[in-house]
């Protein structure tokens, strides 16, 4: 019919622009594209990390086998004579005497220990009133506070700990001549 006519020529023929002086716009639908997650290393590539300096001890100990070493929590309260055959990190309260021949005692930041220890090396970083007996070396952290006598073939003490007491250097042929006592796996007895 003419209708029909009419419509199919207003279809094919092209409808004339406005002359407005305004582009014509083509209204699409935008397409929204997800993004990738980002690499961390790539998202600002001029920042440069330090490393940490904090020297603190973590609870999670490894000794040169390669197993965990025990971990005394910061609620542990623990007296008497501790021996072991295995590192040792101390967080919470410890009094006694001490005995982890050829392994670490690390004394963490907020542990507090009277104690005499007998150790290959001992590392402080709270509070440590005693004798420390160290076959390698003893380090005093800058959160370390020692009060008693050292014995070791090394002593580190870093800026802002405090020490008081006495320091003996052990030479090669006095680590030879120091008795050792035996080891056995750690027990306590109370």
């Amino acid at each position: 019919m003419w209708w029909e006519k009419e419509k199919k020529a207003q279809t094919s023929r092209p409808s004339p622009k406005p002359q407005t002086g305004i582009r014509e716009r083509k209204e699409t639908q935008p397409t929204r594209e997800v993004p990738k997650p980002v690499p961390v290393a790539l998202q600002n590539p001029e920042r440069v990390e330090n490393p940490m300096t904090d020297n603190v001890s973590k609870p999670t100990n490894f000794n040169s086998a390669g197993t965990q070493g025990t971990f005394l929590g910061g609620s542990v309260v623990l007296k008497g004579e501790l021996t072991g055959d295995e590192d040792l990190t101390i967080e919470g309260q410890f009094e006694g005497s001490l005995n982890l021949q050829d392994h670490c005692v690390t004394i963490g930041q907020h542990g507090q220990v009277k104690a005499d220890i007998t150790a290959r090396q001992v590392v402080v970083g709270g509070k440590l009133t005693g004798k420390i007996n160290a076959r390698d070396k003893v380090e005093i952290r800058r959160t370390g506070h020692v009060t008693g006598d050292l014995s070791s073939s090394g002593v580190a003490i870093e800026d802002g700990a405090y020490f008081k007491g006495s320091i003996e250097i052990l030479r090669d042929e006095d680590k030879k001549t120091a008795p050792r006592l035996p080891t056995s796996s750690l027990s306590v007895k109370a």
